[in-house]
């Protein structure tokens, strides 16, 4: 069946959003060995706020803003300090490889989380795919090298649940609120809340460092928008499989500036979580057809 050209604008504009939130993620790696992650994590909501405060303006949309749900907006911004600043933290320990491995496991987390919190029924296949996710992360989190014994994996398989979480905010906040509302109050929560827990410790930008973090500012922004406009015009269910494609971006990542591979532990268990993801994806498709998913705020 030939692809239409909605169908193909947003996978190319899908493809694009990973890509840059790649290098955002990449950037925020760099950052990561010389500051510490609250900081990092403050900084990445404060350069990437004015660009998504631009682009709302373009589309008009600033009335979208307000009012809220407030106590769901500071519980996603909540989790959402928590989620960024364990992922800056792990990405700054470990390969951006073996971090995105890991991270992986967040849409079967929210899968399993959706039962108790929204109610939502999963079959026993879907339930098969999720514990063979999960054992793939225990592949990846093997009991040597990078394992078990790694605080940053355990941190970063904390992330994964808290992005998961804020997930589930997600889903309810997008009955009452716009995207547009989402995206900012996640941002500002960032920049402000991270900010204030990172004074005490925080460190004096290095100018050099200037250009890493507007960097991150704009390849997070631009991939919003792209992410943003790939749902609007495309299949949430036939999208929704390409974010597994930043493992593609995050290698050659780690082997062009970091000069690393991942080993054949990573490789397999990044394989069964992505196996896993993508079957899930293909069984809620089946059960849900006309269901999109919204976008999500990447880590």
């Amino acid at each position: 069946m030939p692809v239409s050209d909605p169908a193909r604008r947003a996978i190319l504009l899908m493809l694009l959003a990973v890509g840059l939130f790649a290098l955002m993620d990449g950037g925020m790696k760099w950052l990561g060995a010389d500051y510490p992650p609250l900081q990092v994590a403050a900084l990445r909501g404060a350069v990437g706020l004015p660009l998504v405060v631009v682009w709302i303006m373009m589309r008009r949309r600033m009335h979208t803003l307000w009012p809220i749900r407030w106590r769901l907006h500071l519980l996603r911004g909540a989790l959402g300090i928590t989620m960024m600043t364990g992922f800056v933290y792990g990405l700054a320990r470990m390969p951006m490889s073996t971090a995105y491995a890991i991270t992986f496991v967040a849409p079967l987390v929210i899968t399993a989380l959706a039962v108790p919190l929204l109610g939502e029924k999963v079959g026993p296949r879907r339930w098969g795919a999720i514990v063979v996710g999960l054992l793939g992360v225990i592949v990846v989190l093997r009991p040597t090298g990078e394992g078990m014994v790694s605080l940053a994996g355990l941190v970063l398989l904390g992330a994964a649940v808290c992005y998961a979480l804020t997930a589930i905010t997600v889903r309810v906040l997008t009955r009452y609120d716009s995207t547009e509302a989402m995206v900012f109050w996640f941002l500002a929560m960032l920049a402000v809340g991270a900010g204030l827990l990172a004074l005490p410790g925080w460190v004096w930008i290095q100018p050099v460092d200037w250009w890493v973090i507007l960097g991150v500012g704009v390849s997070g922004a631009l991939g919003q928008v792209a992410l943003t406009n790939a749902y609007r015009v495309g299949e949430a269910s036939q999208l929704a499989p390409l974010e597994y494609t930043g493992l593609v971006w995050v290698v050659l990542l780690d082997l062009t500036v970091w000069g690393v591979l991942p080993d054949r532990a990573t490789w397999i268990g990044a394989g069964i979580i992505i196996a896993s993801g993508i079957y899930l994806l293909h069984r809620e498709r089946i059960k849900a057809p006309d269901k999109e998913r919204p976008p999500l705020e990447p880590m």
